[in-house]
């Protein structure tokens, strides 16, 4: 199953459509999850007792529009819809515990204008235990491209597998990206380096760490991309192009989750398609 978060904002409607495209992409049922949180109207400063009731009903007619959209956008998907008491955040990483992945608009109705990234949505990314898809605003045309972070370490394997998966399922190409930089004491005077030589090394470091997904999608067209290049400079370049730009997510417990890594919390910030986060564990 995939999960939707909708709160009825633009970038939350652009998600449900996003992740209705990609239900029928993986045969799967579409869930559209609106929370209602009640907790302010529940404090003495504010009785008014009928608003929680009033946004119920608002979160209602909320689901009904998300509803439709999700059925005019992929009439052969399967779609339901949950209104959730609790933190918008909270419900959403309760609700995808066990989906495919959670898609979620990357600012909401309650962000400040000009912000690029909302408070639910990079909350949700950094602590789900799932793939989790934010989308900045209405899809651009088809690229035929997928971006996927490459690092040095084994972190980056379920993202590879998902970005893999992602090339297959829509017959895109395969942008296998890693950046890399001098570390800081190369540029001390009279040391000397073979720029070619180093170069190599990550060819050989990107050959290496998608060898096995490779080997298991033959039929996706890969790009092994090396640049000199601080990764989310890479990566926000190259989402010019692309329908998706998949990263990782370092965090293994809760507390390393919701911090993400610079790289996908840059990445997010800044890249002009939708992200996927995928978490490492």
């Amino acid at each position: 199953m995939i999960i939707a978060g909708f709160d009825g904002s633009a970038a939350a409607k652009a998600a449900v459509e996003w992740a209705a495209d990609d239900a029928l992409r993986m045969g799967m049922p579409l869930r559209i999850v609106h929370a209602v949180d009640r907790w302010p109207y529940q404090i003495a400063a504010l009785p008014v007792q009928e608003w929680p009731d009033t946004m119920a009903r608002a979160g209602e007619k909320l689901l009904a529009d998300a509803e439709a959209i999700a059925r005019a956008r992929q009439p052969a998907v399967a779609v339901d819809t949950r209104l959730v008491q609790g933190a918008p955040a909270a419900v959403l990483l309760e609700a995808g515990g066990e989906a495919a992945e959670v898609v979620v608009g990357s600012r909401g109705l309650g962000g400040f204008a000009g912000m690029l990234l909302g408070s639910v949505s990079m909350h949700v990314a950094g602590q789900a235990r799932r793939p989790v898809v934010v989308i900045r605003g209405a899809q651009g045309p088809v690229r035929g491209e997928i971006v996927v972070g490459v690092e040095d370490t084994p972190n980056c394997v379920p993202a590879l597998a998902y970005a893999f998966e992602q090339a297959k399922l829509r017959g895109s190409m395969l942008r296998a990206l890693h950046a890399w930089q001098l570390p800081v004491h190369l540029y001390s005077p009279g040391f000397v380096y073979d720029m070619d030589d180093i170069r190599n090394r990550q060819l050989k470091v990107v050959a290496e760490t998608i060898a096995a997904c490779r080997k298991e999608y033959p039929d996706v067209k890969v790009v092994e991309d090396v640049r000199q290049a601080h990764p989310v400079e890479a990566l926000t370049e190259a989402s010019a192009v692309a329908d998706l730009v998949v990263v990782g997510s370092h965090g293994r417990n809760a507390l390393e989750r919701s911090l993400l890594g610079s790289v996908s919390r840059g990445a997010l910030h800044h890249a002009r398609c939708p992200v996927a986060v995928v978490p490492t564990a």
